[in-house]
């Protein structure tokens, strides 16, 4: 019972508020010592040289520069005012603009914080200034923000294709479809709820210059085409195989400064502060990965993987009772801890199960991704809410934040059911 027992005091200490990476260490250095002694941590060198020659990873960096770089273009602001230009006079539309706009910048940034923020900040004070209810503006900025977490290309699977041993870009391939259908569900939800209360989401003439019908349309091009053509270089070379995904990850990062100076943002000092950033955020990655290699470690050598191994093989139902078990585990630690922690410590021991049982990876890591991004919207810690929060103007209550998110919510519950019941749908058989 040790090893359930370090696992347990993990997860108090991060519900405590401990930093993730101090605390997996920290916890595996207790634990291991006091199990096997120093000598368990006598090959810990050896792993973390492998993590650093793993090439795989150097796309979590590149991909995190190229979403930096871009959201200091304002690329998020003026697609969002094109969109609402299009969409704005349409019952709902600057919801639905805004959820376009949220696949695109998940196409072409991954980064959900600077998503959901630059939408609070541009289009929510918009949809309450014309009467739109403040828990569907809030619930839209949220579900649209947390796009990134499964339309390719997102660290999230970066990191599942690591740990599970897949190629990242058949993992890219196949989260496509399941964030299509994300986009169209929400977008389905918004226009049928303009439809039965049209009080909620009603169309508004947009603010802003006048134009005709036909320099909309330009304009709205101008906004959406660059950033189109830097999702079509990265992806469609993954996709066609003439990059691997790290490679691609490079093309990315090059394509956003050429896309800053196309913006005329481009700038030395944005550079170093982009390339700052990147260093913070690889570094907070890195360092959980680190720990959490240690924790592994001293959790499989305390017998916990044998513990959990044995109790999820004698699930009744076998391979459907392991999965359905393993995906509410999942989705209950999502309300608690961060998607990042998860991958690395929860992922690796429910992986080898999974191949006992003769269950495809590729369809595995998809459903991990799609309950993984649910966590980004489930209160009390869904980092989606107090991204938005933060920035809500003063009116917006954290109870109509909580309350929006909840329909976006049950929509990614029941993709996920789907993808969990007919995963041929989404070729993922």
């Amino acid at each position: 019972m040790t090893g359930i027992v370090m696992f347990v005091v993990a997860l108090v200490l991060l519900l405590l508020g401990f930093p993730v990476a101090f605390t997996f260490g920290g916890v595996a250095v207790l634990f291991g010592v006091l199990a096997q002694g120093w000598d368990l941590f006598a090959l810990m060198p050896f792993r973390v040289y492998s993590i650093m020659q793993n090439t795989v990873l150097m796309a979590v960096p590149l991909f995190i520069f190229m979403g930096v770089v871009l959201q200091k273009t304002e690329l998020a602001e003026q697609l969002l005012e094109s969109m609402g230009r299009l969409f704005g006079t349409l019952r709902g539309g600057l919801a639905v603009s805004t959820i376009l706009v949220g696949a695109l910048l998940a196409a072409s940034t991954g980064v959900v914080g600077a998503s959901v923020v630059a939408m609070g900040v541009i289009s929510l004070p918009v949809m309450l200034r014309y009467g739109y209810s403040p828990a569907l503006a809030c619930g839209t900025i949220c579900g649209a923000g947390t796009l990134g977490q499964i339309i390719p290309p997102s660290i999230i699977l970066i990191i599942l294709g690591d740990v599970l041993g897949l190629p990242v870009g058949d993992l890219f391939q196949a989260a496509v479809m399941p964030g299509l259908v994300l986009v169209v569900l929400y977008i389905a939800y918004v226009l049928t709820r303009a439809h039965v209360n049209p009080v909620s989401a009603p169309a508004i003439p947009f603010v802003g210059k006048t134009q005709a019908p036909l320099q909309q349309y330009l304009t709205a091009l101008r906004a959406i085409v660059p950033p189109l053509s830097l999702i079509i270089v990265v992806l469609g070379s993954i996709f066609a195989g003439i990059a691997t995904p790290t490679e691609s990850s490079a093309l990315g990062g090059i394509g956003a400064i050429l896309l800053a100076v196309l913006y005329r943002k481009f700038s030395w000092s944005m550079l170093y502060a982009s390339a700052l950033e990147t260093v913070k955020v690889t570094a907070m990655v890195f360092a959980i990965l680190l720990g959490a290699t240690a924790f592994s470690m001293a959790f499989s050598y305390t017998g916990g993987d044998q513990a959990v191994e044995g109790f999820l093989l004698q699930l009744p139902g076998e391979k459907w009772g392991f999965l359905v078990f393993s995906m509410l585990v999942i989705l209950v630690l999502g309300f608690f801890i961060d998607f990042v922690e998860i991958s690395f410590i929860v992922v690796p021991i429910l992986a080898p199960i999974a191949e006992a049982l003769d269950i495809s990876m590729l369809w595995f890591a998809v459903l991990i991704a799609m309950n993984l991004q649910t966590s980004f919207l489930t209160p009390p810690f869904g980092f989606s809410l107090f991204y938005l929060k933060g920035v809500a103007p003063p009116q917006v209550t954290t109870l109509d934040v909580y309350r929006g998110v909840v329909p976006f919510i049950l929509i990614q519950l029941a993709v996920l059911l789907s993808i969990l019941i007919t995963p041929a749908i989404y070729g993922l058989n």
